[in-house]
């Protein structure tokens, strides 16, 4: 800004000057003082000028009595979980109210590296919705797995120091923060030294390991899944994001936790949100629904999905409807019914009657595909030998990142080789690693996914994303990543070896670059055909929960290319059980 612009804010503030834009009648949600201010809001420059009163301006916006709110504010999530590139995430977005997202680009800087960031910073230029990054923290995230790239703490400073970036993105590996590791460390100090926050990801972690995390300078944490976990990271001074994604939903249960003292410390985020979620439910605006019918005040909910978020996130431009805040603007008519009818970025209409209206522009993403390298894969790979008929299997929490491990007797063969049993809910589940055609493949056990036939295999396995199986036979598994290697990364279904259903995702192995509705549209496709013809239960979401199977820095089972992974002891564990 500079002394023109200031003079003219100040002149239309104090009423001299005529706005740019004015919105008349309005009901102002002032969530400072968790209140309702009626009258007008004057705008110049995008920057709000003064509210209450009343205002002249170029352009009026009558708003006859609606509520007007600042934009909604989400302080992590990840883009490529939607499965669309940013210029339709934003797309998505915007008409539901979010003006703002801090994202994590962690799943395509795992599979690129730096490359994958900057085809992000690039892509987001396309949306009129303010898509701000966070550094990935941990490529790979653990030691027990192979990812596409690797990110020391040399290699952070350059994006820190060009402001790339506003901070370091969750921080998985927690047991090297709680153990002080050296290079853990230096992380932290490149994050430290540059002034940027640093964001949490602390599953489970309690008492003096945690204020080991917290004393570590890590301001929050979107991995509670209980009211104590809650209570504990606000305790430690530390933010706490209320989840509410498209399988991990922990909001209704968090909120019991929520009190009128600790409200302020407590935002709401989404994480992992598919374009068909955001689509049938919407983004922030559903989080915001489900509070109020959870029995929160609806003022207190706008201020998690908008103060709270600015406030955590630094962002002392935005966040508030209040003179030299940014104007970016949600209007809706029921404080009880949450429903977003307008959305305004930096003054000017954006969104209207659930259309985004701005002109969409397009990156090339030539450089962020052919990303499935696996040349040296064989079936024979996916065999899986056991020296007991005990033996470890990861079991599905519908809802859930977290998994528990469960002990299961198995069927074998002569050979010692595991054999399906229909009669079980126990598949075999194997990683192969997709980035540097190394071979690497990892077999285990899957419990209580659902199958009952054929194979789904995934190029989304977070965190690396290398290629992820399930199935009842070998056939089925090879065929399907098989097919997964021509589709240039995605999902397939396979039966009876023949490839029944598929969504291709050719951006880095996981986006497509179709539209949102698209890709919603063949997404209903796949899980339609995986609960009905493969049997996968209907309580878990079929591509997400598989892509989880392999979150090796979330509780307490999971399976990378490298081995089966204690999660509780970060440590390779093995499948069979001996007595």
């Amino acid at each position: 800004m500079n002394k023109q612009q200031l003079k003219q804010l100040i002149d239309v503030a104090a009423g001299r000057v005529t706005a740019d834009v004015v919105f008349k009648q309005a009901k102002i949600i002032d969530v400072y003082n968790g209140t309702v201010l009626e009258g007008d809001v004057a705008v110049i420059n995008g920057t709000i000028a003064g509210i209450g009163g009343e205002y002249e301006g170029e352009v009026v916006h009558d708003l006859q009595g609606k509520y007007l709110a600042p934009g909604l504010i989400d302080p992590h999530i990840h883009v490529e979980s939607s499965y669309v590139t940013p210029e339709q995430f934003g797309r998505l977005l915007v008409p539901h109210g979010t003006t703002t997202v801090l994202a994590d680009p962690h799943e395509i800087v795992n599979v690129l590296g730096l490359k994958g960031l900057d085809y992000m910073i690039e892509a987001a230029k396309g949306t009129v919705l303010d898509i701000q990054y966070m550094l990935p923290s941990c490529v790979p995230a653990t030691n027990m797995e192979n990812a596409g790239a690797v990110l020391t703490a040399d290699d952070m400073v350059g994006p820190m120091q060009d402001q790339l970036v506003e901070g370091l993105a969750e921080f998985m590996d927690f047991p090297g923060v709680i153990h002080a590791q050296d290079e853990v460390l230096e992380k932290l100090l490149v994050a430290k030294n540059a002034g940027k926050r640093i964001d949490g990801h602390a599953p489970m972690v309690f008492d003096k390991e945690l204020n080991a995390y917290a004393a570590a300078g890590i301001d929050n944490d979107h991995e509670c899944s209980t009211v104590q976990e809650l209570q504990d990271r606000i305790a430690r001074g530390m933010y706490v994001f209320l989840r509410e994604g498209s399988v991990t939903q922990n909001l209704r249960t968090l909120l019991k936790g929520v009190t009128p003292q600790n409200a302020h410390r407590c935002v709401l985020v989404a994480d992992d949100l598919q374009a068909a979620s955001i689509l049938e439910v919407g983004h922030l605006d559903n989080s915001i629904r489900i509070c109020i019918e959870e029995g929160l005040d609806p003022i207190s909910a706008i201020q998690m999905a908008t103060l709270n978020a600015a406030q955590c996130c630094q962002l002392t431009d935005r966040g508030a409807v209040a003179p030299g805040k940014k104007a970016d603007l949600i209007v809706f008519a029921d404080l009880e019914d949450f429903a977003v009818e307008e959305t305004y970025i930096d003054g000017e209409l954006v969104a209207k009657a659930g259309e985004y209206l701005p002109e969409i522009h397009t990156t090339s993403t030539e450089s962020v595909q052919s990303s499935v390298h696996i040349d040296k894969f064989q079936k024979e790979q996916l065999v899986l030998n056991l020296t007991a008929d005990k033996a470890r299997a990861i079991q599905v929490v519908p809802q859930e990142a977290l998994t528990n491990e469960a002990i299961v007797t198995v069927q074998r063969n002569d050979a010692g080789e595991f054999v399906y049993d229909s009669q079980q809910d126990v598949t075999k589940i194997a990683v192969i690693e997709r980035h540097h055609n190394t071979g690497n493949v990892f077999v285990g056990l899957l419990k209580d996914y659902g199958l009952k036939k054929g194979a789904i295999a995934l190029s989304i396995a977070h965190d690396s994303h290398n290629l992820i199986v399930t199935g009842t036979n070998d056939e089925d598994m090879a065929k399907a990543v098989a097919a997964l290697k021509e589709l240039g990364g995605g999902v397939v279904l396979v039966s009876e070896e023949k490839v029944i259903g598929q969504l291709a995702l050719p951006v880095a192995g996981l986006m497509s670059e179709l539209t949102g509705e698209e890709v919603a549209e063949q997404e209903a496709v796949i899980n339609q055909l995986a609960h009905q013809e493969l049997g996968i239960s209907k309580e878990v979401d079929p591509i997400m929960t598989l892509g989880f199977m392999s979150l090796a820095v979330i509780p307490s089972l999971k399976i990378t290319d490298v081995g089966l992974v204690d999660v509780t002891k970060f440590e390779v564990v093995p499948v069979s059980v001996e007595e």
